[in-house]
Parts: C-alpha cells; sequence; structure tokens
C-alpha cells in the first residue's frame, strides 16, 4: 500500500514534467473514450493502439483503467497485470507521455538492458521518489515502440 501512494505522488508530479507539456484531460466530468483521446493524440493514435495490442497479447489479464486524480486534476491511464503496475499514461496534445517507475531492484536490470544509453542514464541519474524512480517517455512516433515494448517487458519480469 504504501508503495502505492509513492507511486500515486511520483505520477502526480511526473503530469508536470515540463512546464511546455500541459496534460489534456482535466475535466473530471468528461470521461477519456477512445474517440476524445483518438482526436488529441492524433497521429500517435497507431503507437496507442500497438501499445494496448502488445500488452493483451503477451500478458494475459492485464487491465487498464482511467482514474482521474483530484490533486493533479488529470484523468491518467493506468496498466496493471497480476496486481502490478506496468505504466502510466498522460494524454498531451498530439502524443501522449508513458511513465514506467521502478524501485531499487530495478537498477541492475535497466543498466544490463538493451535499452539505450540515454534511458538508463535517466533512470539512474533520475529524482527518487522514496525507493521508486521513473522512466517516462514523452512518444514521438513508431520508433518509440521498441523501448516500450522493452520497458513493458522489463517491469512484468521483475518481483
Amino acid at each position: 500500500m504504501l508503495l502505492e501512494i509513492e507511486i500515486t505522488r511520483a505520477v502526480k508530479i511526473s503530469a508536470n514534467m515540463e512546464e511546455s507539456e500541459r496534460l489534456v484531460l482535466g475535466d473530471k466530468n468528461v470521461y477519456p473514450s477512445d474517440e476524445k483521446i483518438f482526436s488529441i493524440i492524433g497521429d500517435i493514435k497507431d503507437v496507442w493502439l500497438m501499445t494496448m495490442k502488445y500488452v493483451k497479447d503477451n500478458y494475459e489479464g492485464s487491465i487498464g483503467e482511467w482514474r482521474f486524480y483530484n490533486d493533479g486534476n488529470q484523468w491518467l491511464f493506468k496498466m496493471q497485470y497480476k496486481k502490478k503496475t506496468l505504466f502510466w499514461i498522460g494524454v498531451l496534445e498530439n502524443t501522449f507521455r508513458i511513465t514506467f517507475y521502478f524501485g531499487n531492484k530495478g537498477e541492475p536490470v535497466i543498466t544490463s538492458s538493451t535499452l539505450p544509453d540515454k534511458i538508463k542514464n535517466d533512470f539512474v541519474n533520475g529524482k527518487r521518489y522514496g525507493n521508486i524512480r521513473a522512466i517516462s517517455l514523452k512518444v514521438s512516433g513508431i520508433s518509440d515502440l521498441e523501448n516500450i515494448y522493452k520497458l513493458i517487458n522489463l517491469k512484468a519480469k521483475l518481483k
């Protein structure tokens, strides 16, 4: 439970990662339907769909859900597999940000992975929220899928 609280706090903080980034699902009364999401993220829709299909095809029983967080005044998408949160997604204009949280046990797994050095270095040197750190990717296109899939696999396999 404590880890879930720390992660929730970190998600709220990362929702404001860059001043230039504005999450756009701030109306509590408007549930983020697929139609609404796709109208906002535009051409990145294919990356969204392929990410969701990958999780569904490879992690049977995974569950995705939208939740509105009052303190962040934002809808965020959370994907879970076997009671573990795989990732969070915040929707931005013309794109989305996918964020993975790892505890200290994740560091050796990440640093020895085939992820690009920039992602590894950003993680190792990243801000800590208690015992967790984030890897957050602002999706720019299909080329991001390889790293998204790697991160999903790493997160799912960690105990």
